[in-house]
């Protein structure tokens, strides 16, 4: 196995979707694209939809699985989900549904996901621990906390996506309802910036190739803030930090070596 792929194809409260890649198997994480977005994006970083293993869902939000039904009765394939979440999506028939459980790791293919509980208002959400065995990526978008199980089980990823979704100023000042505000402060809400940095700060490692930024709000945080605060406990270490977007596909691959550390390389979109 050569490398470990993570496209961000969307990420954002208008649509998040990522595929990872390992081997030849390719895994759809959440789908909050139009089939036409979707399919638009997958090109974009030489994929296409009938590469894709399975789908897995983290929660049943809107912006995490707009696209998911339309996806399924032209494209059939496995979703994978907690219970909670499966019963609250509206699957085709015939769809094959696999259900998740926390803390239970599944094997499709060359990777190995395992679920964990995040803090939010949906009815089962997870984070994804990705692995092979020689390289651990971790995905956590939607959490109003980082918690201590969230903490124990991405100890040591090489690729951290991680949700930096707001900064508190621009939140507190900015054009959302006060309720809205509330919600998204809250402890089952969206991680700020700072909860990133502090998240990052006890997750850093020598090992640790990227932390992408994810899930950040349009309206309520800047890719320059988040990308700031999050690199303030990697000063001095080759930890690069990036932050994903909205509008275009981030890919990050980890080339895996013989030796014990990987190299990052980035791609631009149609180049990998």
């Amino acid at each position: 196995m050569s490398s470990v792929r993570v496209a961000v194809l969307a990420s954002g409260s208008s649509g998040n979707a990522t595929v990872l890649e390992a081997g030849d198997t390719r895994v759809l994480v959440d789908c909050g694209l139009s089939l036409r977005q979707l399919t638009r994006r997958l090109a974009e970083v030489n994929l296409k939809i009938a590469d894709l293993a399975a789908v897995v869902v983290t929660h049943e939000h809107g912006d995490h699985v707009a696209g998911l039904a339309t996806l399924l009765r032209r494209y059939p394939m496995p979703v994978l989900a907690t219970a909670g979440t499966l019963a609250a999506l509206d699957l085709p028939e015939g769809v094959e549904a696999a259900p998740l459980q926390g803390g239970r790791a599944v094997r499709l293919g060359a990777l190995e996901l395992l679920p964990v509980a995040t803090s939010h208002d949906a009815r089962e959400p997870v984070a994804l621990l990705a692995a092979t065995d020689r390289c651990r990526v971790g995905l956590v978008t939607d959490t109003g906390v980082m918690t201590e199980l969230l903490l124990e089980r991405f100890a040591g990823c090489r690729g951290l996506f991680l949700e930096a979704n707001h900064d508190p100023d621009l939140l507190r000042w900015g054009p959302y309802p006060w309720p809205l505000k509330q919600r998204i402060a809250s402890r089952t809400g969206h991680l700020s910036n700072q909860q990133a940095q502090a998240a990052v700060e006890r997750l850093a490692h020598d090992e640790l190739e990227v932390v992408v930024a994810m899930h950040l709000s349009q309206e309520n945080n800047r890719p320059e803030l988040a990308t700031h605060e999050i690199a303030t406990p990697l000063r001095g270490a080759r930890t690069q930090v990036l932050a994903a977007h909205h509008e275009r596909p981030l890919v990050v691959e980890l080339a895996l070596s013989p030796t014990r550390h990987g190299q990052l390389h980035l791609f631009p979109p149609g180049n990998s």
